[in-house]
């Protein structure tokens, strides 16, 4: 509390007081009292005067001192009407009912957003569900029907699953602590799984696949990382240009950890996009000029990766490759063993 202000606040009571005592020693030189008194009379109004200002300047900067602190020392700020607490003052007792209704409010709404957000997630999981079922009566009717027609048809109902399976995990991954299953993985076995499941993608677009050194055995929830490597492969497969195209899987091991690298030898990303590839919704040049990307594939991967404890990063050089890599630190891994 700046003493400044509380002068300034109290500038115009002051002045009353002042005006006050003047014109009470005026009147008391006019009925002829004497210098003594009127001197002593002064000097106690005004050491009262002080006295009074004084306190509260004190008792009052004291308590929104406290506040300030207690609010800098929290990483949550709305939180802050839990440690503050009711003054002996009036303008306390004030601040601290508003605070205390203003709380009451957030956490209300809090609570309807959440309720909100929880009814938003269990619908489109009831809908990814049941959507699930006239895809695969379309997969059987292609497969009794098989043409160059319905081989194409194939192609769009595989992409309609990829962003049906986009949409539902990233509806799960802000609950993600509540619906994953951390457990010993091989990053071989991981990565064949993934392979296969795009199988056919990676056939069509002639993909070379070269698989090294994955024989690495880390802890993670293996859906979400399925889900994680199977984003990065799609994303790798929209931007490969090339007749030989390669897509690599291989682990290095550091101090750090395990890290995972996906490297393709696409057309890369330009150096004014790359450290912006994993901002919500962000498509940059390439998803621009080669495919309509939504721009939410390699966003999502960051935040499960958060939320997994696990590092990923991006390097790219344009017209040569991109690599993604996903980091398992040591000591995640240590903590779970």
């Amino acid at each position: 509390m700046d003493l400044k202000i509380f002068i300034k606040e109290r500038i115009f009571f002051i002045l009353i007081n002042i005006v006050t005592l003047a014109f009470s020693v005026s009147l008391l030189r006019l009925l002829n009292v004497q210098w003594f008194p009127i001197i002593f009379l002064t000097v106690i109004n005004f050491i009262g005067m002080l006295s009074f200002h004084i306190y509260d300047y004190i008792r009052k900067k004291k308590y929104y001192d406290e506040m300030t602190i207690n609010l800098e020392a929290l990483d949550k700020k709305h939180l802050i009407s839990d440690v503050v607490e009711e003054g002996k003052f009036l303008e306390s007792s004030l601040v601290y009912n508003i605070i205390s209704e203003c709380n009451k409010s957030f956490n209300d709404e809090i609570s309807k957003y959440k309720r909100n957000n929880s009814e938003y997630k269990d619908y489109i999981e009831i809908w990814v569900h049941e959507i699930k079922t006239p895809i695969s009566s379309c997969r059987l009717i292609i497969e009794n029907n098989e043409s160059e027609i319905t081989k194409s048809i194939k192609e769009e109902i595989d992409k309609i699953e990829n962003y049906i399976e986009q949409s539902l995990f990233y509806a799960r991954s802000s609950t993600l602590e509540k619906d994953y299953i951390i457990k010993k993985l091989n990053l071989y076995e991981i990565v064949g799984s993934v392979i296969n499941k795009n199988a056919d993608f990676l056939i069509k677009n002639k993909v070379k696949i070269n698989i090294d050194n994955l024989n690495k055995e880390v802890y993670s929830d293996s859906m979400w990382l399925k889900f994680i490597l199977g984003q990065i492969i799609s994303n790798s497969i929209k931007y490969m240009n090339k007749k030989n195209s390669e897509l690599k899987f291989y682990c290095n091991e550091n101090k750090e950890g395990i890290i995972l690298s996906v490297e393709d030898n696409g057309i890369g990303i330009s150096d004014k996009d790359i450290d912006k590839v994993f901002l919500k919704g962000f498509t940059g040049e390439n998803g621009r000029k080669f495919t309509k990307s939504t721009g939410m594939g390699l966003y999502i991967c960051k935040k499960l990766c958060e939320k997994l404890n696990l590092g990923i990063s991006i390097e790219s050089v344009e017209d040569k490759f991109t690599r993604v890599s996903l980091i398992f630190p040591i000591n995640k891994i240590m903590n779970f063993s």
